[in-house]
């Protein structure tokens, strides 16, 4: 057999993927010199998955930075992918998945290059982020609008916020096997407690559990913002071999590996510098991840057109031997080291560009500069103004800053219950419900809620601010209202002023549960949606005249539904004709080793009052208020943390085989005996690039 013949054997059974995270299109598209820079980098991303021949693309979420992108950036968006991911090449793998589950909120579950009306020959695979997450009435996000065109096959969205079952896209490609499983951009404190309460899945397939490749795409914080602002790697099942970890921007492509989970974590980071931090200031890249049986290797490929970013840091009080602060021409001296320092971040701009014209010409830089110590700051506009023809950002090149000096206190006054400890990067972050506790706090005794709580409010504000839900700060407070009648009535309180008030407060103050106060605001918002619903379908009987006078009223405040699974033609079939042949797409086998559980809930909606009643008012109606039906909550799953480095690395095949489909908590002895089985294999970056060459180590677990 030829070498040749022998490559080509073995691609036959190797997966080739493209993996990216955090394109980011649209960001600063306004900006006369940044404005097209998400794009160029997208079409380089786009063109180095054709050049490369990929088998698909693996996006790993926040491929729009905004939630609702431009009209250009959808467009631009549309047309490289449609210039690079159309074609006549075959797709060389099949989904062996049941897609109605994998894509069932799609109004075409089944993905796009088994479409009888569509050529595909490069398949995008992405979950959401953060940034381009479903929202309004229909739950929609711009990846469900490329879904519906046929250019991306959007997964890992959960339909529930109570229990959430990840169930994986089973590919297979000759020989080898990939459970893709896929969880989009959930709040991360709602993500940690569900893990924490055992209501995050994974389902594994049937059969021959344990031959499959299990690759894991996520987006959530990974390193610590707060106690339950980020998600541990611990968390995560055991069985999983490769996590792809998105929304984190800096580059940490290569595979590292938890020693606790014994799994391995790549983060792609993010295609655009979208903030002047150090991080952002690592080299980009997109990965080559080539799987193989069990074994696999990620190859870094550096970006090209990214616009170079440069930061230093100054500490004007390490250099009181320059400065000294009762100088009165320090600044001036100031101004001239700051200027020195920027010129040698531009030389080292313009000499890495002399390599590469693909750059951009003007670099992004930014100089920290810390002026404790009695210092004062210069004039940011006049020295930027020196630089408006060589920098991309001339208003943001210095960036002044001062630590701020801690007082002394007593030891007996420290009480260590009230610090809460921080990363520095936090300090100039506030969050919506932080400013609402931070206003009911500050505010006169006459100004404080009665009936919510500062938490509940704030997560109805937090609504209103990020997903421009207009009526949910209204039917919380409706909500609230109903439930303190129901609780007074049962109570027997006579209607009097003082004893009602009395026991308001006593309600309200045994509301401490965060878990029954997040209930609660679910509960309020659930209701709002399955009002608004209703209401949408008597709203199409409306006359002429009423759909003119409601034409310029906005709908995007909705709440978003949850989703429906759609059935539809052509779900399953392979895509036949044009020259291509049939079994290199191959007819998946629709419900093949895989079953999905439900844990969404129903809410049957109630008559609200047409105005506000006070709770006298309300305590005084007869009208019976309806009871609420809670459905008991089903959960399962397990918990553990870590990191280290490794770029390149394989596994050997576990031994123990389930023929069953098994949840993660149902197969962690079973897990825990497999992992001692895998093999690891290094390959440093100087060595030739072969991905399933060298002897195998065996690691033990623990």
């Amino acid at each position: 057999m030829s070498p040749a013949t022998s490559t080509e054997e073995e691609g036959k059974d190797t997966f080739k993927i493209l993996v990216a995270t955090d394109i980011h299109l649209g960001y600063l598209e306004k900006d006369a010199v940044r404005g097209n820079d998400t794009f160029v980098t997208f079409d380089e991303i786009l063109k180095l998955a054709q050049t490369n021949e990929v088998d698909f693309i693996l996006l790993g979420g926040d491929l729009f930075h905004e939630n609702k992108p431009s009209r250009k950036t959808l467009h631009t968006c549309i047309e490289l992918l449609r210039k690079y991911c159309m074609g006549d090449r075959p797709v060389q793998f099949e989904i062996l998945s049941d897609q109605s589950v994998n894509f069932g909120f799609s109004k075409f579950p089944w993905v796009n290059y088994q479409d009888e009306n569509l050529n595909v020959s490069i398949p995008v695979f992405s979950i959401h982020g953060n940034h381009d997450d479903p929202t309004g009435a229909d739950a929609l996000c711009a990846l469900d609008i490329l879904s519906c065109a046929g250019l991306v096959n959007h997964f890992g969205r959960s339909p529930s916020v109570e229990k959430i079952d990840v169930s994986p896209v089973l590919l297979q490609k000759g020989s080898s096997k990939i459970a893709l499983y896929g969880l989009g951009s959930i709040p991360d404190e709602r993500l940690y407690r569900m893990f924490v309460n055992k209501q995050v899945t994974m389902l594994r397939p049937k059969e021959d559990e344990d031959s499959w490749f299990n690759l894991f795409v996520i987006h959530q914080n990974r390193s610590k913002h707060g106690a339950t602002n980020y998600i541990p790697e611990q968390f995560l099942d055991d069985f999983i071999d490769l996590v792809i970890w998105g929304h984190e921007h800096e580059c940490k492509i290569a595979p590292t590996r938890n020693e606790q989970q014994l799994f391995y974590v790549s983060q792609p980071g993010s295609s655009v510098v979208t903030s002047l931090s150090p991080g952002e200031a690592v080299k980009k890249h997109v990965g080559l991840l080539l799987i193989k049986g069990k074994k696999m290797n990620l190859q870094k490929i550096p970006l090209q057109t990214v616009r170079p970013f440069y930061t230093d840091d100054v500490v004007l009080a390490d250099h009181l031997d320059i400065f000294n602060p009762d100088n009165p021409k320090v600044t001036q001296a100031i101004q001239a080291f700051c200027m020195e320092k920027v010129e040698t971040m531009l030389d080292n701009a313009e000499r890495a560009r002399l390599g590469n014209p693909q750059q951009p010409e003007k670099p992004l830089i930014r100089l920290r500069v810390d002026y404790s110590g009695g210092f004062e700051p210069f004039s940011v506009v006049r020295f930027s103004q020196r630089y408006m023809d060589r920098i991309a950002n001339p208003k943001d090149v210095i960036h002044f800053f001062r630590h701020r000096e801690q007082k002394e206190k007593k030891e007996e006054e420290i009480n260590f219950g009230k610090f809460v400890h921080k990363p520095a990067s936090e300090g100039t972050t506030l969050r919506v419900e932080d400013l609402v506790k931070q206003y009911f706090q500050t505010a006169e005794k006459k100004m404080h809620l009665s009936l919510l709580t500062e938490r509940g409010m704030g997560k109805a504000v937090q609504e209103f601010v990020d997903k421009e839900e207009k009526d949910a700060i209204e039917e919380l407070v409706k909500f609230q209202l109903e439930k303190t009648q129901r609780f007074l009535k049962e109570r027997h309180i006579d209607a009097e002023e003082a004893k009602i008030d009395e026991e308001v407060q006593l309600l309200r103050e045994s509301k401490k549960n965060t878990e029954e106060e997040d209930e609660d605001v679910r509960e309020a918002l659930n209701r709002a949606k399955s009002q608004r619903s209703q209401g949408a379908e008597q709203d199409v009987v409306m006359s002429d005249d009423d759909l003119l006078d409601a034409v310029n009223e906005d709908s995007d405040g909705d709440l978003p539904l949850a989703p429906s699974r759609g059935g539809g033609r052509g779900r399953g079939r392979a895509r036949g004709g044009r020259g291509q042949n049939p079994s290199a797409r191959g007819m998946p086998r629709r419900g093949r080793g895989q079953e999905q559980t439900s844990g969404s809930r129903t809410y049957n909606p109630r008559s609200t009052p047409t105005k506000n009643m006070s709770i006298m008012d309300a305590f005084k109606s007869s009208r019976q208020q309806p009871s609420r039906n809670v459905p008991a909550k089903s959960y399962s799953e397990v918990i553990d943390d870590d990191d280290s480095d490794l770029e390149e690395v394989s596994f050997a095949p576990s031994s123990t085989t389930n023929p069953r489909l098994s949840s993660s908590a149902a197969s962690s002895k079973r897990s825990s005996q497999s992992q001692a089985a895998r093999r690891v294999e290094a390959v440093s970056d100087e060595d030739e690039f072969d991905p399933f060459k060298g002897a195998s180590s065996r690691r033990n677990r623990r």
